[in-house]
């Protein structure tokens, strides 16, 4: 081992606390808070949202007065946020609380944002009106298989993971080649170098029994629709420009309360609609945690959940 390896400053710690919706995340999270040094960052892109509050299970404001969490209430239901933006401001807030002596605690389930912080986002072109202009003449002329079969020549890798009428997506893969000169599927790749320079504990909450979660599901979204979900969703329309196409408005509640709200869906079904949205969203969650993030994991429905978190962070902390 060289002198300069030797004498290298440690990496700080920073613990990542991951699961499904309905999963205990906030719980967890509170109850660390209580027993060990650390501060919160929420990792969830419906609370970045100002505003909506009770479709997306936001911490009270005395909640968030005795534990403040980073990264909410970042902007206005009219706007958007990516992954790439995430990405820095959850770094910046990193290093703002290791500064201060304290330990970050990142927690949420929005996996995508998880994915970026742990492996960077490849520096891709943004959107060229002229160019995806010129790819939907062409589909329009020729058809979306015969784009794919074109996407396939160029960029093999992703060409193999959609389908041939996956019109976004084929676009997208068509437009990053022709104004970059490079297949959409090398630049990923190239950018998936840059770990944040932290000493990372990752635990995913996973519940043992997925009928249990589905439960848990069906209670809180009753719960939401008991405390208001309409009600702010229909502030929320008044207050702001808002229409159905926006991330805000895709939000799993919000999008089924929306359509009720516009005759798209009878009222009557927005239990139904919702819990099975949300169902739909943990199982999309639990599958990015098994095949992508692979944290250690603990049984959320556990008794001593808080306790076994807890253990694996004395663990980690030494």
């Amino acid at each position: 081992m060289s002198d300069a390896a030797a004498h290298r400053e440690p990496l700080p710690p920073a613990i990542l606390l991951m699961g499904p919706t309905a999963s205990g995340k906030t719980a967890v999270a509170l109850s660390l808070a209580r027993r060990f040094p650390v501060d919160l960052i929420s990792v969830d892109s419906a609370q970045v949202f100002r505003d909506m509050d009770i479709g997306t299970a936001k911490p009270d404001a005395a909640t968030l007065a005795r534990f403040p969490h980073r990264l909410i209430d970042l902007i206005s239901p009219q706007e958007a946020y990516s992954a790439a933006r995430f990405r820095a401001d959850a770094l910046a807030a990193m290093a703002e609380i290791d500064a201060r002596g304290k330990i970050p605690l990142l927690v949420g389930g929005t996996m995508l944002y998880f994915k970026a912080l742990l492996e960077g986002l490849a520096e891709l072109p943004q959107a060229d009106p002229a160019t995806r202009a010129a790819i939907d003449r062409q589909a329009a002329a020729q058809g979306w298989p015969a784009l794919h079969a074109e996407l396939a020549r160029i960029d093999p890798l992703t060409a193999a993971r959609l389908q041939r009428t996956d019109a976004q997506r084929i676009q997208r893969g068509l437009e990053v080649f022709r104004l970059s000169g490079r297949p959409l599927s090398a630049l990923i790749a190239a950018g998936k170098t840059q770990a944040p320079p932290y000493r990372l504990l990752a635990i995913g909450l996973l519940p043992s029994e997925r009928s249990v979660l589905h439960q848990r599901i069906a209670r809180r979204f009753a719960a939401m629709l008991d405390a208001g979900l309409e009600g702010e969703v229909a502030a929320l329309r008044e207050q702001y420009r808002l229409h159905a196409g926006l991330p805000s408005m895709r939000c799993v509640g919000y999008r089924q309360v929306w359509e009720v709200q516009d005759g798209l869906a009878p009222r009557r079904e927005l239990r139904e609609r919702g819990i099975y949205a949300t169902r739909q969203l943990a199982k999309r969650q639990i599958t990015w945690l098994g095949n992508t993030l692979r944290p250690q994991t603990v049984d959320c429905l556990a008794a001593d959940v808080d306790d076994r978190v807890a253990g694996q962070v004395e663990r980690f902390l030494g």
